[in-house]
């Protein structure tokens, strides 16, 4: 019994490193995208949105796709692009 909670809890530790990995993965990409959109004059920052935007709209997720997940990417990808970090 000590052995498989051990092992439960090994397991749980090396979740937990790779969570923290694909934060750590997720805020460094946050930060490139920031960098490239302010340095984008104001007219190609918005013709890149719109395209961005419009490719996301003609994608249909496969039908294995839980309809909140497609919802959580797209609120994700319009944050980005029109609310980026500061």
């Amino acid at each position: 019994m000590k052995n498989l909670i051990a092992e439960l809890l090994v397991k749980l530790a090396e979740k937990e490193e790779e969570s923290k990995e694909l934060v750590a993965q997720v805020e460094a990409l946050e930060i490139v995208v920031t960098a490239l959109l302010r340095h984008l004059d104001p007219n190609t920052q918005q013709t890149l949105i719109a395209s961005v935007e419009g490719a996301l709209e003609g994608v249909q997720p496969e039908s294995n796709v839980p309809q909140r997940d497609t919802e959580l990417l797209q609120q994700y990808v319009k944050k980005l692009l029109r609310h980026p970090r500061t």
